[in-house]
Order: structure tokens, then sequence, then C-alpha cells
């Protein structure tokens, strides 16, 4: 009798716990109604949220973007070749994350987390979500501490600041990426974090970068986000989200971040293509009305944080592709509205050889300025607005047939002034460098140098200033204040290396 009722206590507990644990595992489903280019509708999930993650067969993972009475719009993070009408979906009950942690350092991946690489599964299981609110006002500090590039043209004319968001902007093929691997490149040897996000981009185009980051030692403290021109669009539409939140785990930590979309067009047409499947209304040149809304909520997670919420800065480098250099299309105007500045590369520039090819009149920092080095500053003085009305006098004189010896200097200076902002790729310099090189031109040591010897001249400068007085250049480039008699040391080892060019002058036409 005993013996039999325990028995039947032990079946109804085991009937229970099995009951319990089906429970458990119950899912919400639902049936997909139509598949195409990248989208699904699927219906019956009546409890799905706006951008939740839900789950196709064979892994296949989607977000739900359009929530309609009867049905769903959702956007597929892979290909969805295998999957067709009737299939089944389900609530995961959660929202678009993505991977993030000091196990990313050094790999190449995708906005869901998947490796590109070969080296092995990340070791990292901490995972944030994609779409995060931005750092509130109050929680912001100002931009105070500079962002050297490495660029002599950058640096001493259109200076960024740490937490700045500066929009590289120019036709394609003028050195856009050029300009943003080399300002990566500029931060080794520094504890900057750096992020590389190509959206659209060949294959090939984006292993040249990640084997550039590689050969210049700098891929150790680089992360890869890619989502490349094959991917799903709605993989290229989450990845610059998910390369900011990468990015936002290290400056929540107090540490300073630089983060390149490389490039938000093709991120807005990918939105696009998106939304016109969705069969949201179109607006101006077809794009969907929210577009503005699209690259604003991404760029205002990019600040410098207060001393009190960690102190940590992540500075973004947004690129973008006009046509024939109309930066007054829609998708340029909106950036350019968004960002605190724009660094313009001119396809004249570029195919007169001037690299970078950077237009230094329609270039602009609205912020870096006031983070610009003390030893810089000093020395770039208004280096700017001659370098403008020069370019005005170029053009002018070409139709003059008599010039005044005023005019004729400034040509001159100017002329030389445009050489010595010449500079290789993959070649940044030291703030040191081109404090030693901007002294040595407002000294007016480069006047009676020709100008196929001005390279020369600055290569040697630099070589020496670096050489015979590593300590001042040390202070110099952690923006350390300087003596006049420090200053007074420079320009002399500078007269002394432009001493050797004094028998060489001629003047250039």
């Amino acid at each position: 009798m005993l013996e039999s009722i325990l028995e039947d206590a032990l079946s109804a507990y085991d009937t229970a716990l099995q009951r319990s644990e089906a429970e458990l595992h119950l899912h919400e489903t639902g049936t997909v109604v139509q598949v195409n280019n990248g989208i699904a509708r699927v219906k019956g999930l009546p409890g799905l949220g706006s951008e939740e993650l839900v789950a196709f067969p064979n892994g296949l993972l989607g977000i739900a973007i359009n929530l309609e009475p009867d049905e769903a719009g959702v956007v597929l993070l892979g290909p969805g070749d295998a999957l067709g009408a009737g299939d089944e979906v389900r609530l995961t009950g959660r929202l678009v994350d993505t991977p993030v942690g000091a196990g990313l350092l050094g790999r190449v991946l995708d906005a869901t987390g998947r490796t590109l690489d070969d080296l092995g599964p990340l070791l990292t299981t901490e995972r944030w979500p994609v779409e995060r609110a931005a750092p509130a006002i109050m929680d912001r500090a100002p931009i105070t501490v500079p962002l050297q590039t490495g660029i002599k043209v950058v640096d001493t004319l259109i200076p960024i600041g740490r937490g700045q968001r500066e929009l590289i902007v120019g036709d394609r093929q003028t050195g856009k990426t050029a300009v943003a691997v080399d300002t990566i490149i500029n931060q080794r040897g520094s504890d900057m974090i750096c992020i590389y996000c190509a959206i659209g981009q060949r294959g090939t185009a984006v292993a040249r970068v990640v084997e550039d980051l590689r050969r210049q030692g700098m891929l150790a403290q680089s992360i890869v986000v890619v989502a490349a021109g094959e991917d799903a669009p709605g993989l290229q539409y989450i990845t610059p989200y998910a390369a900011m939140t990468m990015g936002e785990y290290f400056m929540a930590q107090g540490r300073d971040v630089l983060i390149v979309y490389d490039d938000l067009t093709r991120h807005a047409r990918a939105y696009r293509e998106l939304s016109l499947l969705l069969r949201r209304p179109p607006g101006r040149e077809a794009y969907p009305g929210d577009i503005f809304y699209l690259h604003a909520r991404l760029l205002e997670r990019a600040t410098h944080l207060r001393d009190d919420k960690g102190g940590g800065s992540l500075t973004a480098l947004p690129i973008i592709e006009t046509q024939a250099q109309n930066i007054a299309a829609y998708i340029p105007t909106n950036l350019i509205s968004i960002t605190d500045g724009q660094i313009y590369l001119s396809p004249e520039l570029f195919s007169k050889g001037m690299l970078p090819a950077i237009d230094v009149g329609k270039s602009v920092s609205r912020v870096g300025g006031k983070t610009q080095p003390k030893g810089l500053r000093t020395v770039a003085g208004d280096l700017r607005l001659s370098y403008s009305q020069f370019e005005e006098l170029e053009t002018f004189a070409r139709f003059a047939t008599r010039m005044d010896d005023a005019t004729r200097t400034a040509i001159e200076r100017g002329r030389r002034v445009r050489e010595l902002l010449k500079q290789a790729e993959h070649h940044p310099l030291r703030v040191s460098e081109q404090v030693a090189v901007l002294q040595a031109l407002n000294a007016g040591l480069f006047d009676t140098v020709a100008l196929h010897q001005v390279a020369t001249l600055e290569a040697q400068i630099r070589k020496q200033v670096l050489d015979r007085l590593p300590e001042l250049c040390q202070q110099l480039d952690h923006n350390e204040p300087i003596s006049q008699a420090d200053t007074d040391l420079l320009l002399q080892l500078a007269r002394e290396c432009a001493a050797a060019f004094d028998g060489e002058h001629h003047v250039d036409h």
C-alpha cells in the first residue's frame, strides 16, 4: 500500500517536472508569408516588439522593423535563399545585440559576432544592444584633448579633438580611406582603441586595410567590423551601430576610442533599399523620411564624457562619397549638418599630385582648434588664412601680365607651403616634427630653396630635430610648454640644415 502511494507520488512529480520544463521552453511562433530581397513578411506573432530579433530555420536571424496589424516586416541578417513561405519563425525575446570586450581587439568580425579571420572563436561572452541611447547633455564634457592624425595639413589647419565628429568627404578615389587609416596608424604607441567599420566595401579593399594595419603594428589595438557589399542589406544596416556599441564599451571604462565609418553613403543606400522593399514612402531623392535620423542617432553617441562618468571619449570619422563634387546633395548635406566639421578631398588636387588632396578652403573643424597642441598652435598661426589668400592670388596671377614684388613674394611663399603640405601615405608625423618644419617656414628658411628641394630640406630638418633634440621632441609631443630658449634651439637647428641649400636658390615659375 505505502509502496504504491510512493510510486504514484513520484510519477506525479515526474509529470509535473516534465510539464514545467516544456513550459520553460515554449516560444511564440509564426509563419513566413513572403521572402523578397533580404526582407521577410511574417504573421502570427502578436507579442513581437520593434527591433526584436526573430529566429528562422537554419539559424538565420532577422530584425522586426515594420509592425503592422496583420503582419510584420522583418529585415534578414543573412542570405534568405533557403527561406520560403510557410517556414516557421519564432520570437527570441531579445533585441539585436553585438559582442563587446577586450577579446575583440585584433579581430575581424561582422556585426553579429561572426568571425571573418582564422584566429578561432571570440574570447568574450558579453553582448550589448546595438541601438543605445546617446549620452545626456549633462554627462558630456568639453572637447579639450587633441587627436593627432599625423597628417600635416589636418593637424595644422583642420585640427581634430577627442570626442569630435569630423566628416571626410570627397569623390571616389580621392584618398578618403587613406586619410582615415593614416589617422589610425598615428595612434600607434598610445592607449587609444581604434575601430575600422567597413560598410558595403569590396572584400579586397577591406583586406588591404587590414594588412596595412597589421604591417604598421596597429591591428592588435584595433577592431575591424565588416559588412561587405555582397552581404545582406540588413547586415549593412546594423553594422555601424554595432561598431559604435563596441566602442562605447571601452569609452564606459574611461578609454579613448577612434572609430572610422567607411562609408555612410553605402549605409544610406542599404537603408533606402530596405525601406523601399518595406514599402515605406520615399521623400527627397527617393530616400525615406527618416534617413536623417538614421545617421543622427548614430553620430550623437560620439562624445567626450565628464570625469565623474569615466572621462572616456569616442571620436567618429565618418566617410561619405560625393558625385561630381556635389557636396550639396541630400546625404552629404545631412551629414555636414550632423558633424562638427568636414575634411574635403578634391579630385583636381588629386590629379595634380597634391597628396593628401585636402582642399583647405572647403574644409573646416568647428571644435578642434581649441584642442590644438600649444606648440603647433603657435607656429600654425594664420597659416590657413594666408594659404587661402595665396590660392586666390595664384588664380588671378594666371591672367596678369605683371605682378608687384609683394604679390610675387606671396605666391612664391604659398607654393612652398603647398609643397610642404604634401605627405606620403602611411607616414604620419609627430607633433615635434611638424612644429620644427612650420617654425622654419615662418622664419623664411624655405623661401630661398627651389621647389624641388623643399621636401629634401623638410626631411633633413625632421631627422636632425629627432636625432639631436629627443627630450624637446618628447615635450612637444606630450603638449608640454617649452621655453623661448628651446624655440630658438629648434630654429637654430633648422638654419643649419637650410644653410646647405642656399647656393641652390632659383625662382620656380
